[in-house]
């Protein structure tokens, strides 16, 4: 059972059932981050807060919705908290993630995704979700090694050369992704599959991009 430091900040629903987990850094230590996320006056919080040496916090019971996701939209729908488990970990956003911190994680995920009857798919960044404004959790977060473990997704490559231009953001939305503009979907999806990387879009990019196209009819509850 996960510490609890119930926060005041969460609501209703609003009648939606758990589709998506969102994964975050705090930026700040810790115990900064747990102040703020139980501060009324911040107006913000998430369901789990996880340190570097492993221990689960938890501040907003599931069955609430709980303010960590803002505005931004996934699979073409907004108001991401009301469908939405959000997970903190305590990460600068420009530190390896710690082993024990990684390992508490996919424990959690596992838990959560087998509960509510979550695909791999359902778990993204909040910089996918609103890459116009976010970067967590950030290039150094190891979504392979949850991928592995079928706790996210990682796409096999369709064939490189065999995307026009124009496929690389329709592969992207049908996979979830907001309708944005390329260059920052392209910055959106490098953070989390091609961390490093830069330059126009590619062909790897395309290919990359297509390969996630398997996944998007797998995105709903009760698919897994």
């Amino acid at each position: 059972m996960s510490p609890s430091h119930p926060s005041p900040n969460f609501g209703d629903r609003r009648g939606r059932a758990v589709e998506l987990v969102v994964l975050h850094y705090t930026v700040l230590d810790c115990a900064e981050a747990l102040d703020r996320l139980c501060d009324p006056v911040a107006e913000v919080s998430a369901h789990y807060l996880i340190d570097r040496d492993g221990t689960v916090l938890s501040l907003v019971d599931e069955t609430h919705r709980a303010w960590h996701a803002g505005a931004g939209t996934w699979r073409g729908e907004g108001d991401v908290n009301s469908r939405s488990i959000g997970i903190e970990l305590a990460n600068s956003g420009a530190e390896p993630f710690a082993d024990p911190q990684m390992l508490a994680l996919e424990r959690l995920l596992a838990d959560i995704l087998g509960r509510h009857a979550l695909p791999p798919a359902a778990v993204i960044g909040h910089s996918d979700m609103a890459p116009d404004r976010k970067s967590d959790p950030g290039a150094r977060f190891d979504w392979r090694r949850l991928a592995l473990q079928g706790l996210a997704v990682w796409p096999d490559p369709d064939r490189p050369g065999a995307h026009r231009p124009r496929d690389f953001k329709a592969d992207l939305c049908t996979f979830g992704f907001p309708d944005a503009p390329p260059d920052t979907l392209l910055a959106a999806f490098r953070l989390r599959f091609r961390p490093g990387a830069n330059g126009p879009l590619d062909d790897t990019d395309r290919a990359l991009a297509a390969g996630l196209r398997r996944f998007a009819v797998d995105a709903s509850p009760g698919d897994a």
